[in-house]
């Protein structure tokens, strides 16, 4: 299919246009309609799955990495900038996910949203929009475009349909991601200049910045600014703090899509961009991003032990699967870096599986306290069984998906050349944010659901109130998936191999400098063989 990629991105953005002239009443027809958006938008995109192989073969044909690519066309020929859509393995696995989470949240929402219903469906089709376009653009103008069009409605789904925080949450989130945006932004122009003048112009596209081969020195501060801006977005430490309001305050399509598809814009970023385009910056700064990684591993599973708040505690998780995913991602192996794709998309299952259960509980109680729940699987043993599977495909079980990326991770840290960091022992600290996310999640599973109903009000309004045929038409799905990628990754994994092998294209010259520049200082003696300290000098007879 001819232009799919922006057949896709902009069909959500032109229902949010028609649903404008709906008036406010016909509720059903707006939350209806919505989802069956979702459906069309999700439906439209398994073609790039099912068409891959052939589209892949004609991308070969033609010498470029990119995928059902679209342009370069002429758009603001005044600054160089164009539109030009296009993906890789990468990128089309984040597309997809974004489409089904889309479908997930809209359905999800027909009980939680009671008010503003129409504003509400419409900022959820526009973000749809913003996410789909950050991970089509090759053009750095287009780019930052949808990057920027993200942060509206999100704002607007915390600020209006949140918590008894969210106007808090919101500005906090806000003010976050746009300082982020506009370091980012310098970093893009610093690129922008670099590139050669055509008919007087210089160029956002992707394939022109690829092609500079930059200073070291300029790499260093560029690599500076996109940490920041992706940094906050993925989030890291000590980055994160926005994060958790955040997820707590929004309404459960809004922590589900900020959990399933935002964070992975900060990952996508260094894959996309901070890498490839800066590959000696990359090296230089490989032993802070890992330590940071590694800090936030264990600290987001630490704090998530603490918790007292279901959602709070599943927020907090995020900081520490992400930074897992960051630590694979920068022990630049080929097992390492699939291993942390793999994740991200593990991540938007397991997280938005969680928060959606989180939801469903929560519609029934209105408390997400986890101290007056207790006995749950007794009143809602359906229920109880989907949570388990989904907590157990988040704590990384063999047979679920969580496992293949972890261990793939855990894979590139082991093999990681010795050159790149210097304390890799430091890495084996990612095996104890293993075990302390089995902690918290299977704490907080044993307090939710296991031991005697000690609260009235649960079992009134629980008890004979188990899951919905809507409810277990939004979770099946992620269920499957979770089994399916844990059972038979491989027809995952092999999407991501052209995307792998041209990151480490790029990076092999640079890491080649780095290793002839170790192997020419000379080895440190061990201390039984260092030299014998001389004899001192006698002094002159006077």
């Amino acid at each position: 299919m001819p232009y799919i990629l922006s057949i896709i991105t902009y069909i959500p953005l032109l229902a949010a246009f028609v649903i404008l002239f709906v008036p406010k009443d016909q509720t059903k027809l707006i939350k209806y309609s919505t989802t069956a958006v979702f459906l069309l938008d999700f439906l439209l995109s398994l073609p790039l799955w099912f068409g891959w192989g052939q589209a892949q073969a004609a991308a070969d044909s033609a010498h470029t990495l990119w995928v059902f690519e679209e342009g370069p066309f002429p758009w603001i020929t005044s600054l160089g900038a164009s539109y030009h859509f296009g993906v890789d393995g990468m990128s089309m696995l984040l597309v997809l996910l974004t489409t089904l989470l889309g479908v997930l949240a809209a359905w999800s929402s027909w009980r939680y949203i009671q008010n503003r219903e129409k504003e509400y469906y419409i900022w959820l089709l526009v973000l749809q929009t913003g996410m789909l376009g950050v991970f089509c653009s090759l053009d750095f103008f287009l780019f930052y475009v949808f990057w920027e069009v993200m942060l509206v409605p999100m704002y607007f789904l915390i600020g209006i349909w949140g918590g008894p925080n969210k106007l808090y949450a919101a500005i906090k989130f806000f003010l976050y991601t746009l300082a982020g945006s506009v370091l980012m932004l310098i970093g893009i122009l610093v690129l922008y200049f670099r590139t050669p003048l055509v008919n007087g112009v210089h160029s956002f596209d992707l394939n022109s910045i690829l092609a500079l081969h930059l200073d070291p020195a300029l790499q260093w501060w560029v690599f500076a600014a996109f940490f920041v801006g992706f940094a906050i977005k993925v989030p890291m430490f000590p980055f994160h703090t926005w994060l958790p309001d955040a997820h707590v305050e929004a309404p459960t399509a809004g922590s589900v899509i900020l959990a399933g598809v935002l964070l992975k814009m900060g990952t996508y970023g260094f894959y996309r961009f901070a890498i490839p385009i800066l590959p000696d910056a990359t090296l230089t700064w490989l032993p802070f991003v890992l330590i940071l990684s590694i800090i936030g591993v264990i600290y987001g599973a630490m704090v998530s032990l603490v918790q007292k708040d279901m959602k709070k505690l599943v927020a907090y998780s995020s900081v520490s699967h992400l930074g897992f995913a960051m630590a694979g991602m920068f022990t630049l192996t080929v097992a390492g870096m699939k291993g942390s794709i793999l994740q991200m998309i593990n991540h938007g299952i397991s997280t938005g599986g969680l928060f959606l259960l989180v939801g469903i509980i929560y519609e029934r109680m209105h408390t997400r306290e986890i101290k007056l729940y207790g006995g749950l699987a007794k009143l809602m043993p359906v229920y109880a069984a989907f949570f388990m599977i989904i907590t157990l495909s988040s704590i990384g079980l063999p047979g679920l998906n969580g496992f293949v990326g972890e261990i793939m991770i855990l894979l590139g840290a082991y093999t990681m050349p010795s050159y790149l960091i210097f304390s890799k022992s430091l890495l084996f600290l990612l095996a104890s944010g293993m075990l302390l996310g089995a902690a918290y999640m299977l704490w907080m599973y044993q307090r939710v659901f296991f031991g005697e109903v000690t609260n009235p009000h649960l079992e009134e309004h629980v008890k004979g109130h188990d899951m919905t045929g809507r409810e277990l038409g939004y979770m099946i799905p992620l269920v499957v998936l979770a089994l399916w990628i844990g059972l038979y990754p491989k027809p995952v994994l092999d999407k991501m191999d052209r995307s792998v092998a041209f990151v480490m294209q790029r990076l092999k010259p640079a890491m080649e400098r780095v290793e002839a520049a170790k192997a020419l200082k000379p080895p440190a003696l061990p201390p039984s063989a260092e030299a014998p300290t001389a004899a001192p000098i006698p002094a002159p007879e006077r």
